[in-house]
C-alpha cells in the first residue's frame, strides 16, 4: 500500500488527477512526471496531517479484514534468536522495509508512534508517486513463547487506496525463529486500476521482506 501515486493538482508536472469528481479537502491528487523536491513533499505532508482517515474501519487490521477488502499478505523468516529479533525491531523502527530501490519513506526519522504522518514516494514505469498515511496503532507484545513488535498505518485522503497496512516482526521462542510479515487490506481507486495496484502491492511486499532480511543480516 503506500506505493502508487499522489500530489497537489497545482503542480506543473501533474498528468492525472486520481479524484477528478470531488472537492473533498486533500483529495485532489496526481501522478507526476518528475520526482517532487523535498520542500514540496513537506508541504504535501503538512496539508494531510490534520485530515481524517479515508476509510471507516480504522484499526481493523488488528484482527484481520472486514468482508469485501482485498488482502495482500507475505511472511518470511529473517533469522534466529534474540539478537536477530532486536535487529529486526530496529530495522522496523528505521523504516528499512522501504529501502527497496524504488520506494522511499518520507521521512526515515519519523517516530513509530500512533498519529505519526508519513509519505511514501515511489517510482513506477517512469512516473513518480506520493501517498500519505498515518500510524493507527503500535504493537508491543510479549508472551511466554512469543515476542512481537510492529505497527499499522492507514490511508489519508491523498492516497490511491483506502485501507490499512501492518508491518510486524516476531520471535517465536519455541523454535527460535524470527519472522517479518506485511499484511495489507485496501480498496484501490478505480481510476488507477485494481490489477495494477495489486501487482505493485505484491512487488512491494516481496521487496520489503528482502530489505528487512538485508538489514537484519548485515
Amino acid at each position: 500500500m503506500g506505493v502508487c501515486s499522489t500530489l497537489s493538482c497545482d503542480s506543473p508536472d501533474a498528468i492525472l488527477s486520481t479524484h477528478p469528481a470531488t472537492d473533498e479537502p486533500g483529495s485532489r491528487n496526481v501522478i507526476l512526471l518528475r520526482k517532487p523536491p523535498d520542500a514540496r513533499i513537506g508541504r504535501f505532508l503538512d496539508d494531510q496531517r490534520s485530515l481524517p482517515f479515508s476509510y471507516p474501519e480504522v484499526g481493523t487490521s488488528r484482527e484481520g479484514a472486514p468482508p469485501g477488502y482485498p488482502l495482500n499478505q507475505l511472511r518470511g523468516r529473517l533469522g534466529v534468536g534474540p539478537e536477530a529479533f532486536a535487529r529486526a525491531v530496529e530495522a522496523l523502527r528505521g523504516w528499512k522495509m522501504y529501502e527497496s530501490g524504488w520506494t522511499k519513506l518520507c521521512w526515515p526519522d519519523a517516530p513509530i508512534r500512533e498519529g505519526t504522518v508519513v509519505g511514501v514516494l515511489g517510482s513506477h514505469f517512469g512516473l513518480w508517486s506520493l501517498n500519505a498515511c498515518r500510524i493507527v496503532y503500535v504493537i508491543e507484545e510479549e508472551a511466554s513463547l512469543l515476542r512481537r513488535y510492529g505497527f499499522a498505518f492507514g490511508t489519508l485522503p491523498a492516497h490511491v487506496e483506502r485501507g490499512e497496512e501492518r508491518f510486524t516482526v516476531e520471535w517465536d521462542r519455541a523454535d527460535d525463529s524470527v519472522f517479518h510479515e506485511v499484511f495489507a487490506l485496501a480498496h484501490p481507486l478505480a481510476i488507477v486500476g485494481p490489477p495494477f495496484v495489486r501487482l505493485v502491492q505484491r512487488r512491494f511486499a516481496a521487496a520489503s521482506l528482502r530489505a528487512m532480511a538485508a538489514a537484519v543480516n548485515a
